[in-house]
């Protein structure tokens, strides 16, 4: 007991550290988020303005990360028998489908200024991207533990790297108006920001999908499993075989089994099947209905009903 105890209260005070991490990153992105668009503003330039709504959403999304990450925390109760932790991927999809509707507003808002430049204060937009990017890369390095083990985390970690870089253009595209008073670098930066948003947020919001649509996962194979269960001694088929995730990190499977011999035999094999898919697949969620050969289900497929 003394053991349980001790990992409770070191997990417990992980995850305080990682709220604080992500407190103190929202402060400073709001801070930030006030500043960019004061000087876009006064400036006239709209790649700082677009970098300022980026930095907004991503003050925005860690909110999300933050309040999905408290309530993934919650234990199962009786409205959610399998608990809260995909909280934590709902706050990813709604990270990354802001993301991509912010980067299609600032596209076509690019787009506009294309055939209308405006003026920009180069001086101004330098140095605000200048202080965003040392900024953004302060908040990247808070969440870059966080992010390894969270899809939640790995979205807000993303709107922050896509800020760093945003900034990165913003200061060349400042720099190129102060050098050659080319103003047409302004629209052509905010468009080069929007499309690495959505590229970014395209490729990462399938996987999120996939998981909420209780899709299986990567690893274990669903053939390999079946094969693996079909192995084991006693066993004379699968079918009705569903795999998925019931969170980021938690795979869990449900099958029915066809006993060769008798139902005296059901208890030995349940427990040869488990061992076998705990230690060939760390798969430890198991629910197996197990049915003679009088009793399988007629003309069953091996996946779906």
């Amino acid at each position: 007991m003394p053991h349980d105890h001790h990992h409770h209260h070191h997990h417990h005070a992980a995850d305080l550290a990682g709220d604080r991490r992500v407190a103190w990153a929202v402060a400073v992105n709001i801070a930030l988020t006030l500043v960019q668009i004061a000087a876009g503003i006064v400036s006239g330039s709209l790649a700082l303005i677009a970098d300022a709504i980026h930095n907004l959403s991503d003050a925005l999304s860690l909110v999300i990360a933050f309040a999905a990450r408290r309530i993934a925390r919650r234990p199962a109760d009786a409205a959610m028998t399998f608990g809260y932790g995909r909280a934590e991927v709902v706050a990813a999809l709604v990270n990354y489908t802001t993301l991509i509707v912010i980067a299609l507003m600032l596209a076509a808002e690019g787009v506009q200024r294309l055939f209308d430049p405006q003026q920009v204060e180069g001086w101004t937009v330098v140095v605000v991207a200048g202080v965003a990017l040392v900024i953004d890369s302060v908040t990247a390095l808070l969440m870059l533990r966080l992010q390894k083990d969270s899809v939640n985390m790995r979205a807000a970690f993303l709107h922050n790297i896509a800020d760093a870089l945003g900034s990165v253009a913003v200061i060349l595209g400042g720099t190129l108006i102060l050098l050659y008073d080319w103003r047409l670098v302004d629209p052509i930066v905010t468009l080069g920001i929007s499309g690495y948003i959505l590229w970014h947020a395209g490729s990462e919001i399938g996987p999120v999908i996939r998981l909420l649509m209780l899709g299986s996962p990567e690893s274990p194979d669903v053939g390999d499993v079946a094969a693996r269960i079909r192995a084991v001694p006693g066993v004379a088929g699968v079918h009705h075989l569903h795999l998925w995730r019931m969170q980021e990190n938690e795979a869990a499977l449900e099958a029915h089994v066809v006993l060769s011999g008798g139902p005296e035999e059901a208890g030995p094999v349940r427990a040869a099947i488990k061992q076998t898919l705990e230690s060939a697949f760390q798969l430890t969620h198991v629910t197996l209905e197990l049915e003679t050969r009088d009793e399988a289900c007629a003309d069953a497929p091996l996946i779906g009903h």
